[in-house]
């Protein structure tokens, strides 16, 4: 692994519109829809949402008091604010997950869908994010599934060189990586999280499927599928709930929010449109809206 693995950016892009709402993925936003309730705690103070980008998921964490939506992508995130408005409820935050900005032991709950896929050192993403979970927070993890049931009979007919049953990643497009269940297990119980319910979605993934079948009929036979992630999840899609268990880190303390993420230095000092850092004197920028941590200024 390197020191600072490579970062998937998707600046600029026009994913939400091309690929949720023109792409014909109507099915697979009702199915993770169906996932996260499944999923998520019914009532919290601070989520974080990892990978968030023009906020698809944002609206359903509506139990939450405020909802922390960090993305890499400024224009994301400014899509983002657009759909869902100003006000003190969500903070946007711009940040590379690999350097998470935010003091240790600060949410009570954190959600990665579609987005460690771009991991390429996925351990030290998943090492991040645990740093800045309290004891007891809820994480909901969505992965790619190497052992889904498409990958395993092309490998059965030899037209795929990879094995799904092997625990390593699979990097099938650059900087796109699909993980065995296993390791991802491991990975997790490794950074002291407790795996507690997984589910298998999007199973009928299949693009005749999706032009011939009702979305309703297959989101309700996908929702009757889902337990099976649980036991042996052949899905291209894995959702999953661990817990964070252990006491260390400790819960913030009350009023601790950002810290550096060139030194780990807290608190940031409040500037005119910036944070500085008191340790690496390093300030950090706000405009429109977005707490913007990629770059110093």
């Amino acid at each position: 692994m390197t020191s600072h693995p490579p970062v998937c950016d998707y600046e600029g892009s026009s994913y939400q519109a091309s690929f949720w709402e023109r792409g014909g993925r109507q099915y697979e936003d009702c199915a993770e829809a169906v996932a996260l309730k499944r999923l998520l705690p019914k009532s919290g103070r601070l989520l974080l949402e990892l990978g968030a980008g023009a906020g698809r998921n944002t609206l359903r964490y509506a139990g939450f008091e405020r909802v922390v939506l960090l993305d890499y992508s400024r224009t994301q995130l400014q899509q983002a604010r657009e759909r869902l408005g100003e006000g003190e409820r969500y903070v946007f935050v711009a940040a590379d997950i690999y350097r998470l900005p935010f003091v240790d032991g600060l949410f009570d709950a954190a959600t990665m869908i579609r987005t460690l896929h771009h991991m390429a050192d996925a351990p030290a993403a998943l090492r991040q994010v645990r740093a800045v979970l309290e004891p007891g927070a809820a994480f909901i993890l969505e992965y790619a599934n190497k052992r889904n049931l498409k990958a395993i009979l092309r490998y059965l007919l030899r037209r795929q060189a990879w094995s799904p049953y092997g625990r390593e990643p699979v990097e099938f497009a650059k900087l796109n990586f699909n993980f065995h269940p296993r390791a991802i297990r491991a990975w997790l119980n490794g950074l002291a999280f407790r795996t507690e319910k997984a589910l298998s979605v999007s199973t009928f993934r299949v693009g005749i499927l999706k032009r011939t079948v009702p979305t309703g009929i297959l989101v309700g036979m996908d929702s009757l599928l889902q337990w099976t992630g649980g036991v042996l999840p052949l899905s291209p899609s894995v959702f999953l709930r661990a817990r964070a268990v252990g006491e260390n880190p400790p819960a913030a303390a009350p009023g601790a929010f950002f810290k550096c993420p060139a030194c780990g230095s807290a608190p940031l000092e409040q500037k005119k449109d910036a944070l500085a850092c008191p340790g690496c004197k390093q300030k950090w920028g706000i405009k429109d809206g977005i707490y913007d941590f990629k770059e110093p200024l």
